[in-house]
């Protein structure tokens, strides 16, 4: 059975609601045709997000981009330190 997939607009919609509402949670979630974890996690990124929260396919938060900027850059360094390492090696051997 696939997994189902929910529009970024759905999602907040979902969230706004569940915040207006007299029913609990668990019943709302059920009600809109949820989970209710699945509800508690995008209730948490719309808090700490806001706006930014579901950001669709493709997308990336700002806070997900700089951290696959800065996952890119340490690459990038352990490859020239890595480089580095094995010149040093070389050039000890050459003067022995």
């Amino acid at each position: 059975m696939a997994r189902k997939r929910y529009t970024a607009q759905f999602k907040k919609d979902v969230v706004e609601a569940s915040y207006t509402t007299d029913k609990s949670l668990a019943q709302f979630a059920k009600d809109m045709g949820v989970g209710k974890s699945s509800l508690d996690k995008w209730r948490s990124q719309y808090q700490e997000l806001g706006d930014h929260a579901f950001p669709g396919s493709g997308k990336q938060t700002p806070r997900d981009a700089e951290l696959t900027r800065l996952k890119r850059e340490l690459r990038q360094a352990q490859q020239e330190r890595d480089i580095l390492k094995k010149a040093l090696t070389f050039f000890a051997q050459a003067n022995s």
